[in-house]
């Protein structure tokens, strides 16, 4: 089973449900350590002191903010913790959007969300109404002391979470030397389009992830093996897993009733919106009629009423 690596909430609205966060995805890569080949012993990594040039022990090592050059303020879990209690424990849905308007190179990495204690109906109460509507949901989240723009998307029977790039970290694409958009100017005539259209069709086929595989992978790990076979070989300690002590879930409350005040509260915000419009129009209007005429008017009022 994989690790719980977050417990808290989604929140949207009044909305609030239970949930945990688990890895969708783990590095395939294969770990290799540095080794000593005069004696075959492994070579540690270590935190040095740059002042005494001595390893540094994890306990003694903290993390520390440059205000100004050599100055630093220290800072302990407890203030990444504490600098926003509620945003550490709660995937935060700020708004919906169609997933397709999304552009793919903001999106990071993928987790599962999964239904925490009482949080079954919640859950797929969220979930059915994205999938009927079609919308994403963006949302903040913060995981392992770092704030992130996420995605929450429906896949079958599940929620996933991916987080995502913000804005000003994704570089301009102006700076790319493009060619035009369209054909014109590019030197791609139709008759090449329509080939190359002809040959995509050839190529399309369903969605089936499992028929891809990492061969270069498998290859450098049938050398391994040869190497194992030879007698040349290590053995690394296994990490320990990192405490996930459960906390305490909030309770889901009559989810039709929370709907309508997240509704209600919207429109009353529009609503508050509309009628000070509508004030400034009837002030405007007001002021409006208690202007003096022209003399003109007056005078052309005047002449009718002698006239008559």
């Amino acid at each position: 089973m994989s690790r719980i690596i977050w417990r808290g909430a989604i929140s949207f609205g009044l909305v609030t449900i239970p949930v945990v966060l688990k890895p969708a995805s783990h590095s395939n890569t294969i770990d290799l350590d540095w080794i000593d080949r005069r004696d075959m012993a492994p070579v540690g990594y270590q935190r040095i002191n740059k002042r005494t040039g001595k390893p540094v022990e994890s306990a003694h090592i903290s993390k520390g903010y440059q205000y100004s050059k050599g100055e630093y303020v220290l800072l302990t879990e407890e203030d990444f913790i504490q600098a926003n209690v509620e945003a550490t424990q709660t995937v935060d849905i700020v708004s919906f959007v169609q997933a397709a308007e999304i552009p793919p190179y903001f999106f990071e990495t993928p987790y599962y969300l999964e239904p925490d204690r009482h949080g079954a109906k919640g859950y797929a109460l969220l979930r059915e109404t994205m999938r009927r509507t079609g919308y994403a949901a963006l949302a903040l989240v913060v995981i392992r002391a770092r704030q992130h723009l996420a995605a929450v998307l429906v896949s079958d029977q599940v929620l996933v979470l991916n987080t995502m790039r913000f804005a000003e970290e994704i570089l301009p694409v102006d700076e790319l030397d493009l060619p035009a958009s369209g054909t014109r100017g590019t030197g791609v005539t139709a008759r090449e389009v329509g080939m190359a259209a002809k040959l995509v069709e050839d190529m399309a086929e369903s969605w089936s992830p499992d028929q891809y595989h990492d061969t270069y992978r498998a290859d450098l790990m049938k050398r391994i093996e040869r190497r194992i076979a030879a007698g040349q070989t290590h053995t690394v300690a296994d990490t320990p897993p990192a405490d996930t002590a459960p906390r305490k879930s909030a309770d889901i409350i009559d989810m039709m009733d929370l709907i309508r005040s997240s509704i209600a509260q919207r429109q009353g915000k529009s609503g508050t919106r509309t009628k000070s419009a509508t004030r400034k129009t009837a002030t405007a209007k007001t002021t409006s009629s208690k202007r003096p005429r022209k003399a003109g008017a007056e005078s052309t009022r005047r002449k009718r009423a002698s006239a008559t």
